[in-house]
């Protein structure tokens, strides 16, 4: 047998973050090296980040990313690095990975597919690169092979499938079979969804069955750059076999896992076939332990894959984490309703701090957090939540007590704000204006939104003095239907739920109260949803103004991410509800997503957690004028009359 210790790694990089995201990758092969590891696999453009946009444009960004790799080089004594970095290549930009063994470089692999698909923008920044072709590239004086090629270091051959080649019909690795390539790598920056772990599993272990090889996969980790989260999975396979996979989510900045590989078990039942792929052969690994002697082969850290309901608490509870510490904000600001999503807002700002502390030894986690110069004398989450009840004639005593029983639970500061004179100053200004009082049945959306819209100056200004990220607390399916008030409840810098559905975040809540042991979350899962904007007697109530949420979500998958037509949306969920009133909640939903486009283009911007994201700006593209739907809702209506 002809054993090999090889290794991925995810990084938890920031954009333009040279000196940090260079030290993360010399800790990596640090680490790599005292294990014993032959071959190390980073995440696509580790570099450089790789959410940095239309800086890509800039050459200052490849020049200072080649500086870096020229730093990383010298410090891969007996071992092969790949390291991803944007590069140029006949006056265009292309995403690229270096591989590199025992402190010289032996050439570049240019990505071939690029992500385009709503939150991904590469073609916007790169050229992909042709298959078959390769050039050289001028580094100091040095040419180095660029293209695309397979490397041969003592024998073993590997190749690369930079994130996206790995998804598409047609991949690298089938060509990578005919040449008889050893070991696959996959360098990626592979955006977190619900379930999408499962997918990535199968599709590594698919390929090192198919295609009779070891099959290397590295993510990024944490929230990088603002909206996506990435999970960090490491996936290690061979010859159809899982032989190792990490714990996401972690709070570590670098983390490495390894597994022991046998390069001959594949070698035995692969074909052979003539090859016309490039080639780039290095020196022959020689340092004792590296080419390991015959040692057992086991699975090891095979993590357990994760319910819906813990997938998003550990997506959301690290990507705050990090979205704070990278904006370096003092803490979160959070005007409490004691309803369900401002709820789940607090819940998630106390996990992401309570995560990373039982997550992080003392001395990573005094390092994420000392900027923050808390008093170590007082609780640290009664500094860094800061929640807010603003009251008016129309809250009640339910959701105030739900506000404060659950600020309390979870260690945060609580304010008890009575803002109903500011709200009477501003009726009183504006009936002098229009000489008349007002009233619920002819203003009602007005006075709705004075209230919300009243809430906003205060709690920003208390933002503003202590420093802290102020959250806004809209979810996906208020997004959709424009079920919020503009500059009210969407005043803040950030919205943890605007990837949510409000279905999944109600399930979502009554999970963490027993899962996560929040006893005090009793109250608000006790409680109909509700807006409390109009007056008590009213009996206001979300459902009551929109619809049922399950219906809402149905219509909502149905119509944006499903991109059928409203006659389409009433064929596909007729029987749920009788056919008049389904009618009227399709007639609904469309007349008010075509109304509301330009709400979705103000809101705050949000994490990304599934393919039925609303965001405008990065995922799903709607006129903010159209025809709203006139003659399809028509067509809709004469629907099996």
């Amino acid at each position: 047998m002809k054993l090999l210790r090889i290794a991925g790694c995810c990084l938890n990089q920031t954009p333009l973050d040279w000196e940090g995201n260079l030290q993360h990758i010399l800790s990596a092969i640090t680490i790599a090296q005292k294990e014993g590891v032959a071959l190390l696999c980073l995440p696509e453009l580790a570099i450089s980040g790789y959410g940095c946009e239309d800086t890509f444009f800039s050459d200052y960004v490849i020049e200072r990313s080649i500086r870096s790799l020229l730093n990383i080089v010298p410090q891969t004594e007996n071992i092969a690095v790949s390291v991803g970095l944007p590069m140029t290549y006949e006056n265009s930009v292309h995403n690229v990975v270096c591989f590199i063994f025992d402190r010289k470089i032996l050439g570049f692999v240019a990505k071939q597919e690029l992500a385009g698909d709503g939150i991904h923008y590469e073609p916007r920044w790169f050229k992909p690169w042709r298959e078959y072709e390769t050039g050289q590239v001028n580094i100091g004086g040095e040419l180095y092979p660029f293209g695309d090629m397979i490397f041969e270091v003592d024998g073993v051959r590997f190749g690369f499938e930079i994130c996206e080649d790995a998804w598409n019909g047609v991949r690298p690795a089938q060509r990578h079979y005919l040449n008889n390539v050893d070991i696959i790598l996959n360098p990626s920056a592979s955006h977190f969804a619900f379930g999408k772990t499962k997918i990535r599993k199968g599709l590594v272990v698919e390929a090192s069955r198919s295609y009779s090889c070891a099959y290397v996969y590295s993510n990024l980790l944490g929230n990088e750059a603002g909206r996506i989260i990435y999970d960090g999975e490491i996936l290690i396979a061979q010859s159809g076999n899982l032989l190792a996979r990490n714990r996401r989510f972690s709070y570590e900045d670098v983390q490495v896992l390894s597994a022991v590989v046998d390069i001959d078990l594949p070698r035995r039942g692969r074909k052979k076939v003539f090859s016309f792929q490039h080639q780039i052969s290095g020196n022959k690994i020689t340092a004792d332990g590296y080419l390991l002697p015959a040692e057992r082969i086991t699975t090891s850290n095979i993590a357990d894959e994760l319910s819906k309901n813990e997938e998003f608490h550990e997506a959301v509870s690290l990507a705050l984490f990090d979205y704070m510490r990278k904006s370096y904000s003092k803490g979160f600001m959070l005007s409490l309703s004691g309803g369900a999503d401002s709820s789940a807002c607090a819940v998630l700002c106390a996990e992401s701090w309570r995560t990373a502390e039982a997550n992080l030894d003392a001395e990573s986690f005094l390092r994420k957090t000392a900027y923050l110069k808390l008093d170590p004398n007082r609780p640290a989450l009664a500094q860094l939540l800061t929640c807010v009840y603003q009251g008016t004639s129309n809250s009640s005593e339910a959701t105030r007590t739900s506000a404060r029983e659950l600020a309390e639970g979870l260690g945060a500061t609580f304010y008890d704000w009575d803002i109903q004179d500011p709200l009477s100053d501003y009726h009183r200004i504006i009936e002098q204006t229009i000489a008349r009082p007002l009233d619920w049945k002819t203003d009602d959306i007005a006075l709705q939104n004075i209230q919300a819209r009243v809430r906003a100056p205060g709690i920003w200004m208390m933002a503003n003095l202590t420093g802290s990220l102020l959250l806004t607390t809209s979810n996906r399916s208020e997004a959709a239907v424009g079920y919020a008030t503009m500059d009210g409840d969407t005043a803040g810098g950030l919205a943890p739920l605007g990837g949510i559905d409000k279905e999944s975040l109600l399930q979502w809540l009554k999970w963490a109260e027993a899962a996560l042991n929040i006893p005090a979350l009793s109250y608000v899962n006790s409680l109909t949803p509700t807006a409390e904007l109009r007056p008590a007697d009213q009996d206001q109530s979300d459902e009551k103004d929109l619809m049922p949420y399950p219906i809402l979500h149905k219509i909502e998958k149905c119509a944006i991410r499903d991109y059928k037509s409203p006659k389409e949306v009433f064929q596909t969920l007729r029987g749920i509800v009788p056919d008049a009133l389904l009618k009227e909640y399709i007639r609904k939903f469309f007349t008010l997503w075509a109304r509301n486009q330009w709400k979705r283009e103000r809101y705050a911007p949000s994490f990304h957690l599934d393919d039925a994201n609303l965001d405008p700006r990065t995922w799903c593209r709607f006129p903010i004028l159209s025809g709203g739907y006139r003659v399809e809702l028509e067509e809709l209506m004469r629907e099996g009359e």
